[in-house]
């Protein structure tokens, strides 16, 4: 479902500053680093301010696409195994052949792609979110609730990455 606007006001103008400034937040934490720093585990977690762009970008673009088409497939049979651990601690750290450049370009892709969909979709529509461990069935979201989730994972890693930073050289998003 899609709206003809051609001018975002009001509530998508809304969602729209709003990722933006917890975009701006996150990207800022990963300014002047090199591809080493941006890979180090500087706390005792296995995050890194390049990982954490790189989830943030794979969270955004799972939630756009879910905002565009619908639930997608249950989750309810996830196994963690030893093997799925280390994917999953994998996504949050620049593999090898990854950059901070590359990740950057595209999280800002998909950032662009999303704010098509903030101005496009209709905020309304409701889909049903895939069972999972996390989730049990017949939980519906609109779409605008998708965004603003979307928004509260960013925030989120924002800080993540900025306790991260600080760590490395003392840089902070604020302050």
């Amino acid at each position: 479902m899609t709206t003809n606007e051609q001018t975002v006001t009001g509530e998508r103008a809304d969602i729209l500053d709003f990722l933006a400034k917890h975009r701006s937040f996150l990207v800022h934490t990963a300014q002047g680093l090199t591809d080493e720093q941006a890979n180090t585990r500087s706390t005792v977690s296995a995050l890194t301010v390049g990982g954490l762009i790189k989830h943030v970008t794979a969270v955004e673009q799972s939630w756009a696409d879910f905002a565009r088409k619908g639930g997608g497939e249950d989750v309810t049979d996830v196994e963690f195994t030893p093997e799925r651990a280390a994917e999953w601690e994998n996504m949050f750290r620049l593999a090898e052949g990854e950059t901070l450049a590359g990740v950057l370009a595209e999280y800002e892709k998909g950032a662009a792609a999303t704010d098509e969909l903030v101005k496009t979709l209709d905020l309304d529509a409701t889909y049903e979110l895939p069972t999972a461990p996390w989730q049990p069935a017949g939980v519906f979201w609109s779409v605008r609730r998708v965004f603003l989730h979307i928004t509260a994972e960013t925030a989120q890693h924002a800080g993540h990455a900025d306790i991260i930073r600080e760590t490395i050289d003392g840089q902070k998003s604020m302050g």
